[in-house]
């Protein structure tokens, strides 16, 4: 079915954050940069992980994973919106559209699925460290993974073939810098109540039933800290899972502060958080993962190191 005839529009227009020539430019470069930042620096992160045999363990074999989400997630959004930026030519087309909300809502779903695993990842290594090698054997590692993609792909398939059926007949402008779900059910001129009531209900079982598995794990990983009798070994202990403690934090206070409100009071002071959660914690991610990890930055110093090495010879 062609997807203008059923919508009713062709195009949609990204209006982004600002009207403004002066500020667009500013936006314009600080987007760019944001985004040459998080490429570069998830990157290296698979790289380092990759070639670094010390780093094939199950931990940072999700971490790789996690920064390959984070690193297609700003490229399904930001190239697009520095277009829009730089051109002014701010129209997407419906299937673009729409391709751009799939990956966006699947991304996140990964994202979130991901940072789950990783947790029940930090709860073996530190709750039942003796039965850890057996526990997150490779086997059980890919089959999580592929577990994390199958829902995340059924999630977005999910509401992007709902969004299909949605009719627009009204405004075509979005006032954000993507095309995104609240956003688009807000200009829909059809009755879009089988999309709310599907988007609440795998919401909460995509969501915050991982948020849920996740803060459980905490609570029996400060339990089980906390025992430990010297100082030294409790520091040890909390390290391993406080970078990730740290990007769960980031990744749902981002999250929380866009889809935690009604859909009728979603506006455009909105924007700002939407660029936290879209722009600013695939940035981050990196610089959280390797700022404390020796092992990290044992990685990434011999990765460099052997890139010049090779140019020099």
């Amino acid at each position: 079915m062609d997807g203008s005839n059923q919508s009713g529009v062709s195009e949609f227009l990204l209006l982004g954050i600002s009207d403004s020539p002066e500020q667009q430019r500013v936006l314009f470069w600080m987007f760019l940069a944001m985004y040459l930042v998080t490429v570069v620096g998830n990157v290296l992160i698979i790289l380092a992980i990759g070639f670094d045999p010390r780093l094939h363990t199950p931990m940072y074999f999700f971490l790789a994973n996690l920064s390959f989400t984070d690193l297609f997630f700003v490229t399904n959004t930001i190239p697009k919106m520095l277009v829009s930026l730089q051109s002014q030519n701010k129209a997407i087309s419906y299937a673009g559209c729409l391709t751009q909300l799939y990956f966006l809502v699947s991304l996140v779903a990964l994202d979130n699925l991901i940072l789950a695993t990783m947790a029940y990842d930090r709860y073996v290594a530190i709750c039942r460290p003796l039965h850890y090698s057996t526990a997150m054997s490779p086997g059980l590692c890919i089959l999580l993974l592929t577990l994390c993609w199958a829902l995340s792909v059924f999630y977005g398939l999910t509401h992007t073939l709902l969004m299909t059926r949605v009719t627009f007949c009204g405004s075509r402008k979005i006032h954000y810098i993507f095309c995104e779900m609240y956003v688009l059910l807000r200009l829909a001129c059809s009755n879009t109540q089988v999309n709310h009531t599907v988007l609440i209900a795998t919401g909460c079982f995509i969501f915050l039933t991982p948020l849920g598995f996740m803060i459980m794990s905490y609570v029996r990983i400060v339990r089980t800290i906390l025992q430990i009798p010297s100082a030294t070994g409790k520091y040890k202990a909390f390290s391993t899972c406080a970078s990730h403690l740290a990007v769960v934090s980031l990744f749902y206070g981002t999250l929380g502060m866009v889809y935690l409100q009604p859909l009728q009071t979603y506006s455009m002071k909105d924007s700002v958080a939407t660029v936290m959660y879209a722009v600013v914690t695939p940035m981050m991610n990196p610089f959280i993962y390797s700022l404390r990890n020796k092992d990290m930055h044992g990685a990434l110093g011999r990765l460099l190191l052997g890139k010049a090495f090779q140019r020099l010879t």
